[in-house]
């Protein structure tokens, strides 16, 4: 999760939309009073190896600290930090309202039934599960809902909400969003690539998984047109 104030956007990360490779872009534009968090030590190698800004101010200030905060680092004696997976209501409620209202707030969504087999792979697959659907059934996967990350009370938040499949669209438009001089490229890095074993999800998804994607995440599905 990104909050920059030098470009004034707010970048959502989702999960299994390319959310890494795009934050580490992001990044490199970065000023150094923007909010970067902190990713995985093997992806944090790689923006060292790039000369790009790592992540900083991650301790959210106290001025906007809920009573609920307060209390919470008082007993617990820790500062309130950003995490790279917030929601949109998470955010929201520690930037200011001339922030959330005017920077532009944007996310990636993928392909739910591509984006499922992904996150299959990437959470062990055939090694760890007996079958997809039993994956797709856990009640511990709800933690991985890109709609619940870009939304509130079931309610879109963000300004834009780009495709996963035509990332070259989202780094043109996001770059003249912005005003860059330069447009956003993304690293040649792709991480946790390694951990899916086939590319086709219709050879992975049975008729029972496809159904339960179609209801769980038929809101996406209908929004971006996407089929099977």
């Amino acid at each position: 999760m990104i909050i920059s104030h030098k470009h004034k956007f707010i970048f959502f990360r989702t999960h299994k939309t390319a959310s890494t490779s795009i934050e580490i872009a992001l990044s490199g534009i970065c000023g150094q009073k923007d909010v970067i968090t902190q990713i995985s030590k093997a992806d944090e190698k790689e923006r060292v190896r790039l000369g790009i800004t790592t992540s900083q101010n991650i301790n959210v200030p106290l001025l906007n600290y809920s009573l609920q905060d307060f209390c919470h680092s008082f007993f617990q004696k820790k500062k309130k930090k950003y995490e790279r997976h917030m929601s949109a209501k998470e955010i929201k409620a520690t930037v200011s309202k001339n922030i959330w209202n005017s920077y532009f707030k944007f996310s990636i969504e993928r392909n739910p039934y591509d984006r499922m087999v992904s996150l299959y792979y990437w959470k062990g697959g055939d090694e760890k599960f007996k079958t997809i659907y039993q994956f797709l059934t856990d009640s511990r996967l709800t933690c991985f809902d890109s709609f619940e990350k870009y939304s509130i009370d079931k309610k879109i938040a963000v300004n834009q909400i780009y495709q996963y499949e035509d990332l070259e669209f989202f780094l043109k438009d996001l770059s003249l969003k912005i005003c860059l001089k330069n447009p956003l490229q993304l690293p040649n890095y792709k991480a946790k690539s390694h951990t899916r074993k086939i590319r086709d999800y219709k050879k992975v998804l049975d008729d029972k998984s496809k159904e339960w994607i179609e209801e769980r995440y038929a809101n996406v599905i209908d929004r971006f047109g996407y089929e099977w």
